[in-house]
């Protein structure tokens, strides 16, 4: 068994890998969001919906409108169709890096990974055992984009958290991938251009990276997944961040 990463406050075991993080704290049917109470440790995440001992931040979860964990247990599964048992739910960082004048960074996935290909993400993946979460985030940004940031020019603060599956809906299959993804705002000192001038993509994992300026962010993670028609998008807004190619609806708290 994987070294657990996502726990529920009072519970010694991680979360298993079929269960709803947002079920588990008592969500309704809805999309959220719903504050929920964290401990930000070493290599993992306690979650509970009430104040505990060691909680450290009260922050948002939320969760898309398709998230399949909800309906595993109402699904016909078919034959041979088997979720996995050898691990919990992982934790995920995700860093929305904003420069100081003001617009944010984003990624594209290369096609060629397994999780979420050809996506426009935040930098971001995994945290490993043991590691800080902002020290996790930071790698994350350093392996994709080539980005180190000096520790004395940047401040950040955790924004909010989300429940991701991937395959990301029951009609694509079951689930192979379950995660918690932390996302946190880190505000660097420096302008676009200064950092621009540093990005060198890791083109095993980034095949376009851009941009956004406040108005193009805003109106990107106002969509939803599964929109048809997006409202208030301004009209130069690039074809490759509408809705559908990007995850940015993730970093839609109300």
């Amino acid at each position: 068994m994987a070294a657990a990463r996502v726990l529920m406050s009072g519970r010694p075991e991680s979360v298993s890998f079929a269960q709803s993080v947002c079920g588990l704290l008592g969500a309704g049917p809805g999309l959220g969001p719903w504050p929920t109470y964290c401990g930000l440790k070493r290599g993992q995440l306690v979650l509970s919906d009430r104040p505990f001992p060691g909680a450290s931040a009260r922050l948002p979860l939320q969760r898309p409108p398709f998230c399949p964990f909800p309906a595993l247990d109402q699904q016909p599964r078919a034959p041979g169709a088997e979720l996995p048992t050898n691990r919990g739910v992982d934790l995920a960082v995700a860093v929305v890096l904003q420069s100081s004048d003001q617009t944010v960074l984003l990624t594209r996935r290369t096609r060629t990974l397994n999780v979420s290909p050809n996506l426009w993400v935040p930098p971001g993946g995994h945290v490993e055992p043991d590691e800080e979460l902002l020290d996790g985030g930071l790698r994350e940004l350093w392996e994709e984009s080539g980005l180190q940031l000096p520790q004395d020019q940047f401040f950040w603060v955790p924004l909010g958290l989300w429940e991701s599956a991937y395959p990301p809906r029951l009609s694509w299959g079951l689930p192979k991938y379950h995660h918690i993804i932390l996302y946190l705002l880190v505000i660097s000192q420096e302008s676009q251009q200064q950092l621009q001038a540093r990005i060198q993509p890791n083109p095993r994992e980034v095949s376009a990276l851009m941009w956004l300026g406040p108005d193009v962010a805003a109106a990107v993670a106002a969509t939803e997944d599964g929109t048809d028609t997006p409202r208030h998008l301004p009209q130069d807004l690039p074809p490759s961040v509408l809705p559908g190619r990007s995850c940015c609806s993730a970093v839609r708290w109300n």
